[in-house]
């Protein structure tokens, strides 16, 4: 169990460095669009925009902060890489289910099927059987809360009607 939990929390750990890789691919791109002068890449296509020299960069610092926003994607990959690797090994199918459940002989459907589900079953079987029994209780409980008051209903109706002399 407290494996498991180690697992889980690699697993929050993954997520949450993924989350972050994301963030920095799109302030990257934000940068990239908004901090950048249009340049002409065809003799085809002429550049008809220009950009204030106040919004954007220089050559020099344009370049120098993309090596920046590359080393920061490359250090967050290899983070996320190593928790990977980090990971245990997915269990053998043979494991993770065992055969026979509801009279089904699933290695004959699906070959290869371990122990997993079949302690599910048994889980969900046990579960079911307690939401029986406590259905079946409150149905009692039910039965005795409207007979009782029933009965006083019919007992105070009873001891209401007066009898005058006529």
């Amino acid at each position: 169990m407290l494996q498991e939990l180690s697992h889980m929390d690699r697993i929050t750990q993954l997520q949450d460095e993924i989350q972050q890789l994301l963030t920095i691919m799109s302030r990257t791109i934000a940068y990239l669009t908004s901090r950048s002068n249009f340049l002409q890449v065809s003799l085809e296509i002429p550049v008809t925009k220009q950009r204030n020299p106040d919004r954007f960069d220089t050559p020099e610092v344009f370049e120098a902060n993309k090596k920046e926003l590359v080393t920061d994607l490359i250090v967050k990959a290899k983070q996320i890489e190593y928790l990977i690797k980090s990971l245990p090994e997915p269990e053998p199918e043979e494991e993770q289910v065992r055969p026979g459940i509801r009279g089904h002989s699933l290695h004959t459907h699906f070959p290869g099927i371990g122990q997993r589900l079949q302690a599910l079953q048994d889980d969900m079987t046990s579960a079911n059987a307690d939401y029986i029994r406590a259905v079946d209780r409150a149905k009692d409980l039910h039965t005795q809360i409207s007979d009782m008051l029933r009965t006083m209903l019919t007992d105070t109706n009873a001891n209401l009607i007066v009898h005058t002399p006529g």
